[in-house]
């Protein structure tokens, strides 16, 4: 989809201003100290893996509406981030989610994403649908069913979830259960967790001994009484029960209004207990809009937390995925501008003189310590993250690029208009 010609001539267009907004950075940084030349690499290793079901347009319990072009199957999910990551060296992984990307060739798969310099990050089960070869309904729950019967079959879902990640070369499993209750009494409350202990304690056991589990947490929806993982605190309950392989995956969508995540990131960091996160952004719930639309500052205080973890304790890798559902623009527009919010907020981030902040925290001089917040986040780094992302050979604007180029418009002419991605 991306004519290596047509690229190279994009950016020669937008080279010199490009050059203009970069020395000027450039100098501005040097002159505070910063090791620039180790911020590039930093910004261009950073890697963003793109959910599979994300590919493809969302929608709501209202409706659906697709544009054309969609990919049908799990090798256009991943020619489609080839693509993405052609043009913003970004996206070098994907997250697949499973039944709905089972490989038909795993060896065709791998070579596939060989070629375009893709790798497969964490594996995603689904107990949170009925699916069309299920035996028992998920309706009551999955792992936490009353039912034992139930409980066997969600376990071994995820056990051949974990197959097919070993196949990949995956090496983390991320459970996220829709299971709760809408009505009180309907649970009773020490009961689902017990269960769904006992059922994690299985799938855990089944894994291989350098794989990891992420425990995904959401305080409601699909059901409004309770849920029976609602929070970090018990994901993290669960996840120290079962032992080192497991930790908590943190979603931004997934907590209450005003939730200080920051501070839940850091704390999961401190304990060694931060496995996964997913990206996206709301402004009233699990909204999964593109990230840094709505809270640009959150998402900066955020990755103040998570740089400073990873300088400073020994937390384990942690996964980095988005999760969004892109129901009015172009899927792929969407995760471009995810990506490089994401990008842009860890650039602003890794500039911020963390030695000058702990100074004034340890004088509790308050407003020195929000001048530096602050200013690091009022930086323009998008010349920083340019320049990281121009010299791995990807473009200076991957949206413009992609419009540009019209991939939208070959896509539809390969696919058709109707084409319907696999998933939500």
């Amino acid at each position: 989809m991306v004519d290596p010609n047509r690229l190279k001539a994009f950016n020669e267009e937008r080279l010199s201003d490009h050059q203009r907004h970069w020395v000027f950075l450039l100098e501005s940084l040097t002159q505070k100290g910063i090791d620039v030349d180790k911020t590039l690499n930093k910004i261009a290793d950073f890697q963003i893996a793109i959910p599979s079901w994300a590919l493809g347009t969302g929608g709501t319990r209202f409706g659906r509406f697709p544009q054309g072009g969609e990919p049908s199957n799990l090798e256009d999910k991943i020619k489609d981030i080839g693509t993405l990551h052609t043009l913003n060296k970004s996206s070098g992984a994907v997250s697949i989610h499973i039944p709905w990307d089972i490989p038909e060739d795993y060896t065709a798969i791998k070579t596939l994403a060989s070629e375009l310099d893709i790798k497969f990050d964490a594996v995603n089960s689904n107990t949170f649908q009925d699916q069309p070869n299920n035996v028992h309904s998920y309706k009551f729950g999955s792992l936490s069913h009353i039912d034992a019967v139930v409980r066997k079959e969600a376990i071994q879902h995820n056990k051949e979830v974990i197959d097919h990640g070993t196949q990949l070369g995956s090496r983390a499993l991320t459970v996220w259960l829709a299971d709760g209750s809408s009505f009180p009494g309907q649970h009773n409350f020490r009961g689902v967790f017990q269960r769904t202990l006992d059922s994690l304690k299985e799938i855990y056991d089944y894994m291989p001994s350098d794989w990891k589990l992420l425990i995904e947490y959401k305080p409601y929806e699909p059901n409004f009484y309770s849920m029976v993982i609602p929070d970090w605190g018990t994901s993290h309950l669960l996840a120290s029960k079962l032992g080192d392989q497991a930790s908590t995956l943190v979603d931004l969508g997934h907590h209450l209004p005003n939730t200080n995540i920051e501070q839940i990131v850091s704390l999961l960091m401190h304990i060694n207990k931060l496995g996964g996160f997913h990206f996206n952004d709301s402004k009233y719930g699990d909204d999964d809009l593109t990230v840094g639309g709505i809270k640009p500052y959150q998402l900066f205080l955020i990755f103040c937390e998570l740089v400073q973890g990873m300088r400073e304790t020994s937390n384990p890798e942690i996964s980095w995925m988005i999760d969004a559902s892109h129901n009015l623009k172009d899927p792929m527009e969407d995760l471009l501008q995810s990506v490089d919010s994401i990008k842009i907020a860890y650039a602003r981030a890794l500039i911020l003189d963390y030695n000058l902040l702990k100074d004034a925290q340890k004088r509790n001089d308050i407003a020195t310590c929000q001048s530096l917040l602050q200013d690091a986040f009022r930086t323009d780094v998008r010349p920083l993250v340019k320049e990281a992302i121009y010299q791995r050979g990807g473009a200076l604007d991957a949206l413009a690029a992609y419009r540009e180029l019209n991939i939208r418009k070959k896509l539809i002419a390969t696919r058709g208009l109707d084409s319907k991605s696999t998933g939500l």
